[in-house]
């Protein structure tokens, strides 16, 4: 016992000298490992990477985040009505390539806080200098749609020296590259194939080292990209259709074939298309994690957000009351549900996991894992560890 003891008393010194913490606060019921990790020097705590959310206003969101990196959409949109009433949000090449020029000079005037990130690379080098590495990423192609062999996609180009690493081809709704998840007409949903001009896309991303995002895409176009891309595809930010039966949410096969790409299906924050249930919890979430590491491999899971940094705003102001916040969805869920489009006949009643929307969410997953008896090493992928490795080979 006197061994033990000693063994303890030493374990303790050596983690307030690394932490600063008293042995009495390292020992607190409130202490949990991810929040005495995230004290711990870079390379002693464990990877954290999201897979998509945006530059905060506030950069010390940055820090409180925990995150070594993330994909940092930087669209600019305009919101555009259809022939059927129901809207669209495009993506300009102006608007694109406004934004994300602000984007890469904001990033660049706080060296201290972030790394633009341009190679996989850029995750060790952040994470070893205490910054966090923003990889920009466009939700949708639209800003590209004028770009073809013709133009020897100079728009691409354009934006891949802008610091563009990761491009989502559509967003809900098709364009001329590829289908959109929400594609409809009166007989049901589409689902649209890659064209032949997205298929001339594809073999420019791959050129270019560009990262090819199939969120928002219909079924079809990403199983025809995982067959025709040389390089990892990802769904950054999506939910799996086997728990949730949503024009939103993935099938198992594209699960599959983005796994077999070598790619990684991020899990995003959006409640309603994570579970049917009446109140969402954090074990809902980390349903879907296990159901995509069933279906695709421990290699394919990833962690998503979507929302800000530091979580849906309405919502954070709202005290995460999700009857109030999803009052702001209503007109247009049901606009989709008299199109008939899967999924929208279901009532929404939620927005966000309360325990998730918070600025912490990173820790708080990697607590929810270790509670459900995850091993540590499946821990390290989904935390960040296959989006390290999907970045490291595609962005070279």
């Amino acid at each position: 016992m006197k061994a033990i003891n000693h063994r303890r008393r030493t374990l303790l010194k050596g983690l307030s000298a690394v932490t600063g913490l008293s042995a009495a606060s390292a020992l607190s019921p409130f202490a949990s490992f991810s929040s005495l990790a995230a004290l711990l020097p870079p390379r002693a705590r464990r990877l954290y990477i999201d897979g998509l959310s945006f530059l905060p206003d506030d950069l010390a969101d940055v820090r409180a985040s925990g995150l070594d990196a993330f994909l940092c959409d930087i669209s600019a949109i305009e919101t555009i009505e259809q022939a059927d009433g129901t809207l669209n949000y495009k993506r300009t090449y102006k608007a694109c390539m406004d934004s994300i020029q602000q984007a890469a000079k904001r990033v660049s005037e706080h060296p201290d806080i972030l790394l633009q990130g341009l190679t996989g690379r850029d995750i060790q080098l952040a994470r070893e200098s205490n910054r966090t590495a923003v990889f920009f990423q466009i939700q949708g192609a639209d800003c590209v749609e004028d770009d073809s062999d013709a133009n020897q996609w100079a728009r691409v180009d354009a934006f891949h020296r802008q610091g563009l690493r990761a491009l989502q081809l559509t967003h809900h709704y098709g364009n001329t590259f590829a289908g959109g998840a929400l594609d409809n007409d009166a007989n049901g949903g589409l689902n649209k194939p890659l064209t032949n001009h997205g298929r001339a896309l594809i073999a420019k991303l791959n050129q270019a080292n560009i990262l090819i995002d199939v969120s928002h895409s219909s079924a079809q176009t990403a199983l025809d990209v995982a067959k025709l891309s040389r390089t990892p595809i990802v769904q950054s930010h999506g939910a799996a259709r086997g728990i949730v039966k949503h024009a939103r949410c993935s099938p198992d096969e594209v699960i599959r074939a983005i796994a077999n790409s070598g790619g990684v299906f991020g899990v995003f924050m959006m409640s309603f298309w994570l579970t049917n249930k009446a109140v969402p919890t954090i074990n809902d979430y980390i349903r879907q994690l296990e159901y995509v590491a069933r279906v695709g491999g421990v290699d394919c899971v990833a962690i998503a957000n979507d929302f800000p940094l530091r979580g849906q705003e309405n919502l954070l102001a709202l005290n995460n009351d999700n009857a109030q916040g999803i009052k702001e969805y209503q007109d247009w869920w049901y606009s989709l549900r008299a199109k008939k489009v899967l999924g929208f006949d279901a009532e929404p009643r939620h927005v966000v996991i309360p325990e998730l929307n918070h600025i912490e969410r990173m820790s708080r997953i990697d607590d929810a894992l270790a509670k459900a008896r995850f091993k540590s090493t499946d821990r390290d992928r989904f935390m960040g560890g296959n989006w390290q490795r999907v970045l490291n080979q595609v962005l070279i």
